[in-house]
């Protein structure tokens, strides 16, 4: 599969491709057609960065509802 490196990590952060494609200003049917064919490695860093961003935020806001539970 082609840039599996890219769909595993946003697998297993519970990242959704689709919040990955409106950081990069596109829909997420454009990203599933670039993720197609493999990457350059300056792209796909970009878009690792941008998972790891998301997958932050996204525990940054699960940590203080959890918290009160």
């Amino acid at each position: 599969m082609t840039n599996a490196k890219i769909r595993f990590h946003a697998m297993e952060t519970g990242v959704k491709l689709y919040k990955v494609a409106a950081e990069l200003g596109i829909c997420d049917s454009s990203l599933s057609r670039k993720l197609r064919k493999e990457l350059d490695e300056e792209e796909t860093t970009r878009i690792m960065e941008i998972i790891d961003r998301l997958a932050t935020e996204k525990n940054a806001t699960a940590a203080p509802a959890a918290a009160q539970a």
